[in-house]
């Protein structure tokens, strides 16, 4: 990977560090309560999870280093719309997937919060792309 698509992807991971705390730690932090949160075992409190930020961070920059490696080395994808559109396709099967596989193997038992999280990561990844897409995309006109 290049300078620019490395930047590319940190862009993309802090944006969805960002949409992430904004969408479930203050938009839907209690609706994700109401639906099992914390009482499914899985979710950590809010002190719990300060103590281990770092490795959330560490999974969103990895997320958006992915959205970059793949915009860059194989779809040539350098633009805004572009990265939307295909953000949210690699979001929708990431987080179908893994919300999914969680699902079966894990304490979540909530199907209606797993389809709400599968929404909120395609809108989440489709932004995270468009800002990979256009990163990778300036100076390119």
């Amino acid at each position: 990977m290049n300078t620019k698509s490395i930047v590319a992807g940190l862009l993309a991971g802090l944006t969805l560090f960002l949409l992430g705390w904004l969408i479930y730690g203050i938009l839907l932090a209690d609706l994700f309560s109401d639906m099992g949160g914390t009482a499914t075992g899985v979710a950590k409190t809010d002190e719990e999870m300060m103590s281990s930020i770092h490795w959330l961070v560490i999974g969103q920059m990895a997320l958006g280093l992915l959205l970059s490696y793949i915009f860059a080395k194989w779809a040539s994808i350098s633009t805004f719309s572009g990265g939307a559109k295909a953000g949210a396709v690699i979001g929708a099967f990431v987080a179908i997937g893994w919300d999914f596989t969680m699902l079966g193997t894990s304490n979540v038992t909530s199907l209606s919060s797993t389809l709400l999280d599968v929404v909120l990561m395609i809108i989440q990844m489709a932004l995270a792309g468009a800002v990979a897409g256009w990163w990778l995309g300036r100076g390119d006109a």
